[in-house]
Order: C-alpha cells, then structure tokens, then sequence
C-alpha cells in the first residue's frame, strides 16, 4: 500500500488529501476485503490528514461504492432531506454532487454545518474523470480556524449564525421544499425539520420558510480540536448567484441574534478560504474519504461529462 499527498507531495504542512493506493491490488479480489483488512489505518489517516483518497481499489460503479462505504463505515448511510444545495437521489443513501451549473465555483464548506443533525465522514466517487476543471476541493478546518482574526472568531462565537431559507412550491423545481426534503408531504417536512432543530413556517403561497442558529466552530470529539465549522460566507445573499431566481434570496445568513454580519468579516473569511483551498484531480475509481469536520470540501468550474458521487455517515 502506497501512501502519498496530491501529486506526490504533502501540501500546506499536512497532506491533503492524503492518497492510499493499493499497489497489490487484484482485480478478483473483493474490494470490501482490502477496505477491511486496511480500516484501522485509514481510520488513522482520516483523523490526521482530514480527508483521505483510496485509489486502485477495483470500484466501478455506484453498487460497488455503496458496498464499500457500508463495509467500512460504523454509521448507517444519512439521506440528504432538508440540505441546502440541489442533488439527486441515486439508491437509497447514494446522491449525486451538487448540481449547480458546471461553470460556477463551490467554495468551501462543512457539509450540513447549516443543521443540527450533519454527517461526520462524507465518500466521494469519481464515476466519470473530469476532462477538464471539476476539481474537488479541500481545505483543513482547524487551518481556516488558525488564519482567522481573532475578533471575527470572537463575534461569531458569541453570536452563532442564523440561517434562513426561503423555499418555493412547485413539484417541478429543485429549489423547492418538495425537491429539498424529498417528500411532498408537509408532516415528513416538519419531522425532518425537528430532527435538525430548524424553525419553520408555512407560508400564505404555499412556500416555507426555515430558520437555524448554529454555532460558528465545533470540536472534534475524538481529536479535541476545534475548527471552524459553519456556511455564513455560503449563505450570505450577497454572495449567491441564484438569488434572482426568487424575489428573496434562497438562502441568507445573518448573526444568530439576527443583526447583519459585517461586510469587512465576510471578506476576510472569504480570503482565507481561497488561501486554503487545495484542488484534488480526480482520476476514475477515486473515492475521496473526508472527516466532515476536520475538512472542508467544494469544487471548481468544469466542462464536459463529470459524474462525481456522494455518500454520507
């Protein structure tokens, strides 16, 4: 077994990811077997590194994925109802990557740090290698937490975040509660909503708006260490690109008390994102393991077929 960082080398004094390819590998074996025998050290890895990519394992298709992150993982596969960004669902607990436009950029993000109830480990696979772009991207959360300005932390510490959606009806559109909490059943919606601890109100035309104060760094239960864990610079409507799908924004983010959150702070949390962004190339058969909390992930523009899927636990 043969470990490495991206291109051989280890980035920004951590490898990230960290990639474990098989150089053993035979094409019979089963790859849940190799997966097994090498759980512990991977496991290892994960908390070290924050995101870790298998490559070589003999996985070819969707059945084959969702085999492998069940046999190594402790946690039942998660469903994504009530998450922000449009996905489909493939088979039970196997989504496709977020599916805004090829040409817009992801940045950074904990996955579901919107929510009370988010994923700890996150699986990736490359089905089709992007030509060209399509990178994901990652960025280690407890270096964010370091490179930020201590006043920003202290203000969002002390307030937390909110966040609002603002999401339509129509069966047709996946901006619409229907798409994002998969049902068209408004108790199914309430209960999800209860689960994440979200506020919600049905609104005159049919519509729901939620709403959710999180807190803006978590702590890692099994290393200790406390990284920067929330979407404001995502969710914040100055920044979306589809606010003018809707007279209001989908998504908005506000200080947990309410009150807006400084422009300057956006701009800095935004800076220090790009500067820890760190692209993983996808080659086909990738499966990107990530610790939803030690790491975030996003991705950059791309053309032509790109098919990238997602598991969560």
């Amino acid at each position: 077994m043969l470990l490495m960082g991206e291109d051989g080398q280890c980035l920004q004094a951590r490898c990230l990811p960290l990639i474990i390819e098989s150089s053993e590998w035979a094409p019979f074996r089963d790859p849940r077997e190799l997966v097994s025998s090498l759980n512990s050290g991977i496991r290892k890895e994960l908390t070290s590194a924050g995101a870790v990519v298998l490559r070589g394992f003999g996985v070819r298709d969707v059945y084959g994925f969702k085999s492998l992150v069940e046999s190594f993982s402790s946690r039942d596969l998660l469903n994504y109802a009530g998450g922000a960004s449009p996905r489909s669902a493939l088979t039970n607990g196997i989504y496709t990557s977020t599916e805004y436009p090829p040409e817009m950029p992801l940045a950074l993000h904990n996955e579901l740090s919107y929510s009370a109830a988010y994923p700890r480990t996150l699986f990736f696979f490359c089905s089709i290698e992007p030509m060209t772009g399509g990178e994901t991207t990652l960025g280690d959360s407890r270096r964010i937490l370091a490179a930020l300005d201590p006043e920003i932390i202290n203000l969002f510490n002390s307030k937390g975040v909110l966040y609002v959606w603002n999401l339509i009806s129509d069966k047709t559109s996946q901006y619409s509660w229907q798409a994002v909490f998969e049902t068209d059943d408004p108790q199914a919606v309430e209960e999800v909503c209860g689960r994440q601890r979200s506020e919600f109100e049905w609104t005159n035309d049919g519509g729901l708006r939620i709403r959710f104060v999180g807190p803006a760094t978590a702590v890692h239960p099994e290393t200790g260490e406390e990284v920067w864990f929330n979407q404001a610079d995502g969710f914040h409507s100055g920044d979306l690109q589809d606010k003018d799908r809707l007279q209001r924004p989908r998504l908005e983010a506000y200080l947990g008390d309410g009150s807006e959150i400084p422009i300057e702070a956006l701009d800095h949390i935004r800076a220090v994102i790009r500067r820890e962004t760190v692209p993983h190339r996808w080659k086909q058969g990738d499966i990107l393991i990530v610790d939803n909390i030690l790491a975030a992930h996003g991705r950059m523009p791309f053309s032509g077929p790109r098919k990238i899927i997602l598991a969560m636990a």
